[in-house]
């Protein structure tokens, strides 16, 4: 049953939080617009395909969005019932902090339930199409657009040049466009005037050209030479077809094994996969492409990696060179420097590939504690917010603010650290990954102890009673008596 303390703490969090969510949200979501913005101008996009990639945005965003939301509301919440007066009522009536705290708690880890749902079910799929609708915007050729004066050369075959253009864009003066059929011949079209038009699915770009020639040349392809023909005329159509300009379809299967794509049964599973065929591959290839080289190499006991002490050698053995005749001495050492130059090509193809697999596995290994981490990270940062929140004691946009972008970006800085570390295999996916909530859970825990004993940590005076005894602590100066 929900008390009334319980109420009064849960109305006072959710409106700052669910302020702050969105708010955070639509400034992640124009990050991503400054970030592709020049993917996105001039390529003619409809206003459903832009709301459509908004959307894909908006759903990949929610899991970073969310543990900035939880820290900034619970200061703001803590911070609006200390300044006005109603956490110290609380405290008096003998309740304790983390008993008000207790159904914040109980939110935050829903919040954080919430955000791996949607990191491990929604995302997957947002991630897939949002990648698939901005590749195929990317290779997406700029809209038509003609202008006076220039020479328009990304119709492909065409180069299109007009002099003038009319205020209702559509009569054109002084058309000439050339026409590259092919490598040897050129055709060229001029025209006094026309009029330009598009179709109604803009598909198909239509001159009705007026008083002009057409040039041509004519010739096959084995041969240079070639006829030329020269065609006057009143009234010329010509149409031009735009469907290069469209933006493409591509299928989601193209990018459906990505492990972005992937929740985390698909993820661990692969991981799997990969570290088995990893070392299964390697050997094979080994044995198969190297061990050939060697004579002795069939002959290769299954233990000769055990650890044993190292034969002693005799200096009276001879070495193999010993024996060789000096006719063949040269020729020996030529073919065993050639077929070490041979194993050296075969490792240089295998090493590669084996790298390329060891990156898989970890970006594999990257995601799947990311989906862990970032809903944990909801938690820990409610965990800070709320006793700074009880500490402090202010509320609205200021202090809160600044506390909360401070601690976020920390976490934030430090999440993305851990993963470049992780990506360039100097730490473990999972060290990488968790570093961030390692740091910050010591902190969060100290906060709670702090404001469960009344800490005064950015009171005024609390400092200067701290200084005061510092000074105190230190021996005082000896004046000298005057003389």
């Amino acid at each position: 049953m929900i008390k009334k303390l319980d109420k009064l703490i849960l109305k006072a969090f959710i409106g700052p939080f669910i302020a702050t969510f969105f708010v955070t949200l639509f400034v992640l979501v124009m990050q991503f617009f400054w970030k592709y913005i020049d993917d996105l101008v001039g390529k003619g996009l409809e206003l459903s395909a832009i709301l459509e990639l908004t959307g894909y945005v908006t759903a990949t965003a929610i899991p970073l969005a969310l543990p900035l939301a939880i820290l900034l509301s619970s200061i703001m919440t803590f911070g609006n019932l200390g300044e006005s007066f109603e956490l110290v009522a609380i405290r008096s009536a003998g309740i304790p902090l983390l008993r008000f705290m207790k159904p914040l708690i109980v939110v935050s880890l829903g919040v954080s339930l919430i955000a791996f749902i949607v990191s491990n079910w929604v995302i997957p799929v947002a991630q897939l199409k949002f990648t698939t609708m901005l590749y195929d915007i990317r290779v997406a050729k700029p809209a038509f657009d003609l202008k006076a004066g220039i020479f328009y050369t990304k119709l492909p075959g065409y180069a299109i040049k007009i002099g003038h253009k009319a205020d209702d864009g559509s009569t054109i003066e002084d058309v000439i466009i050339y026409e590259n059929v092919s490598s040897l011949q050129d055709n060229i079209i001029v025209a006094e005037k026309g009029e330009m038009k598009m179709s109604e699915d803009k598909k198909f770009l239509q001159f009705d050209l007026e008083n002009g020639w057409r040039y041509q040349e004519r010739g096959g392809y084995a041969t240079v030479e070639t006829e030329f023909y020269r065609m006057g005329f009143k009234h010329y159509r010509k149409v031009f077809d735009l469907s290069s300009f469209e933006v493409l379809k591509t299928p989601d299967s193209l990018f459906k094994g990505n492990y972005m794509m992937l929740n985390v049964r698909q993820l661990r599973k692969t991981a799997d996969s990969l570290d088995q065929t990893t070392s299964d591959k390697v050997a094979e290839r080994v044995n198969r492409e190297v061990s050939s080289y060697f004579l002795t190499g069939r002959f290769i006991d299954s233990g000769w990696k055990a650890s044993s002490p190292a034969p002693k050698v005799d200096p009276a053995i001879k070495r193999y060179e010993d024996y060789l005749p000096d006719s063949t001495y040269n020729l020996a050492w030529q073919r065993a420097v050639d077929r070490m130059n041979l194993i050296k090509s075969s490792l240089d193809v295998i090493a590669p590939e084996n790298d390329l697999r060891r990156r898989e596995m970890r970006y594999t290994l990257i995601e799947f504690h990311k989906k862990f981490s970032l809903s944990l990270a909801c938690f820990v940062l409610f965990m800070i917010g709320a006793p700074l929140g009880s500490i402090i004691r202010k509320g609205g946009l200021g202090m809160p603010l600044v506390i909360a972008v401070v601690f976020f970006l920390v976490f934030h800085v430090t999440n993305m650290f851990g993963e470049k570390l992780s990506k360039q295999d100097a730490m473990t996916p999972m060290g990488g990954m968790w570093m961030s909530t390692l740091l910050l859970m010591p902190i969060g825990i100290w906060l709670t102890w702090k404001a469960m004993n009344d800490a005064q940590l950015f009171s005024n005076e609390f400092y200067h009673r701290g200084f005061r005894r510092l000074a105190a602590m230190l021996p005082k100066r000896r004046t000298k008596p005057a003389a």
